[in-house]
């Protein structure tokens, strides 16, 4: 059985990722890239779908973890009975071949070490070709367009289709291990100084981190959020991924699993604003460059995300023979909720571009012309049901925060033609943001219920009603707003912390019922407290968040209050970067902080 999803801790090169547990197990890397098919995939399986074991071949009774400061290099502290090591592991950022190394320290006395190298092709499908090569120097395993090499001095050898190896560490002695991918067709990637590669990788790290403007409370937590949102971004493109996994259930046991390895259209002004806000600007602008090759082309074709490339086909399918993560099935690769329609989205892009103009991201023209494009699109589509910000794989609804968002659209687009001297249909668009604030606070508000509802006609609440007042649809003192939050507060929080999305047995959505508590609409809550002045109450409830984070800072999508577990893909960006968001609200001691507007 794998490891519990909060007993893993993340590395990578900023094109991929990979994910090691507390027993010394790395169990997940796709390779070359984030949505590229895994190489170990025990995670959602056993270790015969690959992994790499590298631990004590004797009992650790005692295990620390910890990141080097302000890097992505992991290290882990294993004491034994006759002495003590430390595993650092770590994935340089990329130069001509993507290497994962793995080195061994001895601290004190000698440490009996194993290593089980299982590697398995296509989320566990393909057993490799292995052989040394020509030199005797390396072993390289191949499977179709697949290669990867591992360099070590440690004496391996073959076992029932493993790779095995035992030594012992002393106090001083290093011990590497490299591994490194490539395509078969080409010659094998070149060796590495692997005490080279650790002293760029945490020189790039420290001096990235160095430039995180944030200096209020929870620093700590708000840096190690930055890191893991630039470890989700793919290098090449500045598209962020919204996790590195897929599949990691939202309950233990059920079937809501989902690749999100790929680009959401709706985490597009959170993470620019995240990002602009901590000083990271060169980041913020290949985002949003991003985001306008992505969503570049006719608004009818407009999808709500997309490849970390900008691809447009996701196309879903389950491999079979993955039983999945504590046999939560089904296994998904691909997520056909890309075809789906999602009116929030454009108030999403509409909100994230009208930051970069506030924040002093460099114009671009060519923006305004998609702008005025998907807003004339949005026109004759912003009153039809749609799936929602749930992704629901049920029947379209009038969902109101959907419209909320396309009121959003609207708003955006007049105050970038106000403030910035673009030219635009402004009356047209004007009275098109009054029809909808009217159509929302008329239809989507229950006055016997004294809260807005989840979708018009229907008396169920939901967490996206928490962003009302975020985006500015409503002040934090409307009546409606403060109903809303009370009734959420009522219905949806569990434990005083927890906020479900919605109730999954009464909103029928398609799926059977059942999910933990979705972290990003925690923070929310947090964010509606500061804006109704309750600080006190906000700031508790954000420290019972930070929490919930494992012992390396990391959290996934949401959290199980009955298992005490995280649940949900992992490490998710969107909890991540609501986490910042909350800390920079809470930091700025301001009653009107919180408002995106």
């Amino acid at each position: 059985m794998p490891s519990r999803i909060e007993d893993y801790a993340l590395i990578g090169d900023c094109e991929t990722a990979a994910l090691v547990a507390r027993d010394g197990s790395i169990d997940w890397l796709c390779w070359p890239r984030f949505d590229s098919s895994a190489c170990f995939a025990a995670m959602l399986g056993t270790p015969e779908h690959g992994r790499w074991l590298l631990a004590p071949s004797d009992p650790a009774p005692r295990v620390r973890r910890r990141y080097r400061d302000g890097t992505l290099v992991l290290e882990t502290d294993y004491e034994t009975a006759d002495g003590a090591a430390t595993i650092m592991d770590f994935m340089p950022p990329r130069g001509t071949a993507s290497d994962l190394l793995r080195i061994v320290l001895g601290r004190r006395g000698q440490v009996a070490m194993h290593t089980e190298l299982v590697l398995r092709f296509d989320y566990g499908s393909a057993v490799p070709w292995v052989s040394r090569t020509e030199d005797g120097a390396a072993l390289q395993a191949i499977a179709g367009p697949d290669l990867v090499i591992l360099r070590t001095p440690v004496p391996v050898q073959g076992k029932d289709f493993r790779t095995v190896g035992e030594f012992t560490v002393s106090e001083g002695e290093v011990v590497p291990f490299v591994l490194s991918y490539g395509p078969s067709h080409l010659p094998p990637p070149e060796a590495i100084d692997p005490l080279a590669a650790l002293r760029n990788t945490e020189a790039f790290w420290q001096e990235w981190s160095s430039r995180c403007q944030h200096t209020g409370p929870w620093r700590d937590a708000v840096l190690r959020s930055h890191i893991t949102l630039k470890a989700l971004t793919y290098r090449p493109t500045g598209g962020i991924v919204a996790a590195p996994t897929t599949s990691l259930p939202e309950q233990l046991g059920g079937a809501r699993n989902w690749d999100y390895r790929f680009c959401w259209l709706r985490d597009a002004t959170l993470t620019l604003l995240s990002l602009m806000d901590a000083g990271y600007r060169d980041e913020a602008e290949a985002w949003r460059a991003w985001l306008l090759r992505a969503v570049a082309g006719s608004p009818r074709q407009m999808q709500i995300m997309y490849g970390i490339a900008g691809e447009r086909r996701l196309s879903e399918w389950e491999p079979s023979w993955l039983p999945g993560y504590e046999s939560s099935g089904p296994v998904r690769i691909g997520n056909a909720a890309y075809s789906q329609r999602q009116i929030d989205v454009f108030g999403e892009v509409m909100d994230a571009l009208y930051q970069g103009r506030r924040g002093g991201l460099p114009t671009l023209e060519a923006g305004w012309a998609l702008q005025r494009d998907l807003a004339g699109h949005l026109e004759s589509i912003w009153d039809q049901p749609d799936e929602g910000i749930w992704e629901v794989r049920g029947e379209q609804r009038h969902f109101t925060h959907s419209k909320v968002m396309a009121w959003v659209a609207f708003d955006r687009m007049i105050r970038s033609a106000e403030e910035f001297g673009l030219e635009g249909p402004l009356d047209r668009w004007r009275q098109l943001r009054q029809r909808i604030h009217e159509d929302v606070c008329g239809t989507g508000f229950d006055p016997e219920l004294g809260s807005f509802v989840q979708s018009y006609g229907s008396k169920h609440l939901d967490a996206s009603l928490l962003l009302l007042p975020l985006v500015g649809f409503l002040p934090p003192s409307d009546p409606r707003v403060q109903g809303t939050v009370r009734a959420i507060e009522q219905r949806l929080l569990v434990d005083g912390t927890f906020v479900l999305r919605y109730d999954t047995a009464e909103a029928a959505d398609g799926l059977p019922p059942g999910e933990g508590a979705f972290l990003a609409c925690s923070f929310w809550l947090v964010d509606n407290l500061v804006l109704q002045g309750r600080r006190e109450e906000a700031r508790g409830m954000f420290e019972r968040l930070l929490a919930l984070r494992n012992d390396v800072g990391l959290l996934a999508e949401e959290y199980d209050p009955v298992a005490g577990r995280q649940v949900g893909n992992f490490p998710q960006a969107f909890s991540h970067l609501a986490l910042a968001n909350s800390a920079r609200n809470l930091a700025l001691g301001d009653r009107h902080a919180a408002h995106r507007t």
